[in-house]
């Protein structure tokens, strides 16, 4: 398929899903919060910029497999699959204490 058309495609898709969600954001807000909260109606683009608010503020800009980051659960289970089970047992034990090891291991290290 040809570039130009998948590109097309995605932005069709994309402002469709942002027209559809802030609909369904403003049909519930006016539906809800007048009467409940007693505040004012929105508009359709007052609703597009609480969404755009909202992934700002707790969702971020993300690429849909998530930041580098978050392959940490990936990597600590292929370190867990290595791990021999005494390696895994001493892990549990300082796992205990939010990984800094027995209150034993954490005074000796202090001393």
């Amino acid at each position: 398929m040809n570039k130009f058309v998948r590109v097309l495609r995605f932005i069709v898709i994309g402002l469709a899903i942002a027209t559809l969600l802030s609909f369904t954001v403003m049909q519930l807000w006016n539906h809800l919060l007048p009467e409940i909260a007693g505040v004012r109606t929105i508009t359709f683009w007052q609703a597009l910029g609480l969404l755009i608010l909202s992934k700002i503020l707790f969702g971020g800009f993300r690429r849909p497999g998530g930041p580098p980051a978050w392959g940490w659960k990936r990597r600590m289970a292929e370190r867990w699959e290595k791990m021999s089970p005494e390696e895994r047992e001493k892990f549990r034990a300082g796992w205990g204490r939010c990984g800094h090891g027995s209150k034993e291991e954490v005074s000796e290290r202090k001393a």
